[in-house]
């Protein structure tokens, strides 16, 4: 924790910004989700732990901490901008379930070998990716095929 809040405090600096009690609240917050969230998502959990954020503010600092590469835009669900905290954590791509909204989190050699293999034929630098696959969780799947 202490080692983020120091690297966002440095970003806000450099972009002439104050560490306010307001962005310190939303970074606990996102620290604390442990999962895929939205911006509703984040106010409802900080709500619930006494907080007194509005969602404006929260809304008006998911783009610092996008920018600050703590977070980033993970594949959109039920139609909403979804979040991750990308500090500390490998790079990883993502099956959403079209039905429940559901995130499954994968990581699958073979998928990165192929990447780089065509990056490769292509003379083409990759700098970053993001595969997502949509479809039915085993769940939900399970569901539609129950009469």
């Amino acid at each position: 924790m202490k080692e983020l809040e120091k690297i966002f405090i440095n970003f806000l600096k450099k972009q002439g910004l104050r560490y306010t009690p307001e962005r310190k609240e939303v970074l606990h917050g996102i620290l604390q989700i442990h999962k895929h969230f939205d911006a509703d998502d984040l106010y409802d959990f900080l709500k619930s732990h006494n907080g007194s954020l509005s969602r404006a503010t929260i809304y008006r600092s998911l783009p610092l901490f996008l920018e600050s590469n703590i977070l980033r835009e993970s594949p959109r669900s039920e139609g909403r901008t979804h979040y991750e905290i990308t500090y500390g954590h490998e790079h990883h791509d993502h099956l959403i379930c079209l039905s429940c909204g559901k995130i499954i989190e994968f990581k699958h050699d073979m998928i990165e070998q192929l990447q780089n293999k065509v990056c490769k034929e292509y003379d083409f630098i990759p700098l970053d990716h993001s595969l997502s696959i949509r479809g039915y969780c085993k769940e939900c799947k399970n569901k539609k095929s129950t009469p």
